[in-house]
């Protein structure tokens, strides 16, 4: 069979058997190896970037170079944690855990997964999670 596209995915109409099937699992593999590719990509340039870095002497220049500085590690150091997300997503495939909920086992859902390919919760799990937070953090 052909590789699954994003509109494959968007129109699928199988059923709940059918969920999560070799093809489907494949054009998530694909998406997430994707993902990180771009992400290891950037990590190069911000070190190529800041390896670049030149002294100025005018502080007013180099506050503005420190603080787009900080900024782009801050972008890179929540891309590493993806990173990290993303492996762990690809072990889930590997393991066929891919698809489904940690809280409740129930099928996330294609949509979801296609929005967000490493989301490890239904929406429902993840706004009871959130509530959850939310009143402790009151």
């Amino acid at each position: 069979m052909a590789k699954l596209t994003e509109q494959d995915i968007i129109g699928w109409k199988g059923s709940e058997d059918d969920y999560m099937n070799a093809d489907q699992l494949e054009f998530f593999r694909e998406r997430l190896l994707q993902m990180k590719e771009e992400l290891v990509i950037n990590a190069t340039q911000t070190t190529n970037h800041l390896q670049e870095q030149e002294a100025t002497p005018d502080p007013a220049d180099r506050a503005t170079l420190e603080e787009e500085y900080a900024l782009e590690l801050r972008t890179r150091d929540r891309e590493r944690k993806l990173l990290l997300k993303i492996d762990s997503t690809i072990r889930k495939i590997d393991d066929n855990n891919y698809g489904f909920c940690e809280d409740t086992g129930e099928p996330i859902g294609l949509l979801r997964l296609l929005a967000r390919p490493t989301a490890s919760l239904t929406v429902e799990a993840q706004e009871r999670r959130e509530r959850q937070k939310k009143q402790y953090a009151d």
